[in-house]
């Protein structure tokens, strides 16, 4: 098995998200794909093989974080198309299936991609209690996140108070399926963000993670709402960092952002 390193969401090695890929015949039993995705260590392990023509999609994707298998994921997608396009394995829009439908990733000809994934249905929902606590920061508003993501989508008041979150991981693990989503508006839109996330996932083994795509889809519904735009940049202020440019078309949003193979190497076991 081929096993590439990409970080996604960047146009530098050793920023954004790393995700590993594995471009296989066929999906072997899934405590083998558990396997691999915790030896790799990364937010998500992706794995895909190519899908008879003629179908819906044109190959098969799974998402594996050290922990367990996860029904949606952003920058293991968009590294899986550069790996794709980059090796020559499949040209122009590459369709997905997955547990969440088929995906559609086009790259474009300065080398970026853009995701097709679907928007996050948002309800606004009571604070529960505790989670200010465990956060480590007082919420504005609260929203659900519905079942693609399992997290809870939660506004505090500005920029700065987002990158200085120190939250109670094992706290924060009661509150939602997969976790929490804070977010506040940019502080300096001429910085070219509009609005600023950290991600914390501490049930599926991710304490924080460093850029995510599928957590766009619910950022950008709720900040095209209150900034009136549909287009709109998002920065994940994990240590590591990302942007994410988002394009909300009513219940598909579009995800936009680049990648780079920073390892290629052979799985031996």
């Amino acid at each position: 098995m081929r096993i590439r390193i990409v970080d996604a969401f960047t146009d530098r090695p050793f920023a954004g998200n790393p995700a590993g890929v594995l471009l296989l015949d066929a999906f072997p039993d899934d405590d083998r794909l558990q396997q691999v995705a915790l030896e790799v260590n990364h937010a998500e392990t992706a794995f895909a093989h190519r899908l008879p023509a003629g179908g819906e999609a044109d190959w098969a994707l799974r998402w594996f974080t050290p922990a367990t298998e996860v029904a949606m994921c952003g920058h293991a997608t968009l590294a899986t198309a550069h790996v794709l396009h980059t090796t020559g394995a499949h040209e122009g829009p590459v369709r997905f299936a997955t547990r969440s439908g088929v995906l559609v990733a086009s790259p474009a000809a300065d080398g970026s991609i853009t995701l097709d994934f679907p928007t996050a249905p948002l309800t606004p929902v009571d604070a529960p209690t505790g989670v200010a606590e465990a956060l480590g920061a007082e919420p504005r508003a609260v929203l659900d996140t519905g079942p693609n993501l399992g997290d809870l989508l939660v506004e505090v008041a500005d920029e700065k108070t987002v990158r200085a979150l120190t939250p109670d991981h094992r706290a924060l693990a009661a509150h939602s399926e997969r976790g929490i989503i804070a977010t506040a508006r940019a502080e300096d839109p001429a910085r070219g963000y509009d609005y600023v996330s950290r991600c914390f996932f501490p049930n599926v083994g991710i304490d924080e993670d460093p850029v995510t795509g599928s957590a766009h889809t619910a950022l950008a519904p709720y900040w095209s709402g209150l900034l009136g735009r549909p287009d709109l940049t998002g920065l994940q202020a994990s240590p590591r960092s990302g942007r994410v440019r988002t394009e909300l078309r009513g219940e598909r949003t579009l995800l936009g952002g680049r990648a780079v193979t920073v390892i290629e190497g052979e799985l031996l076991a």
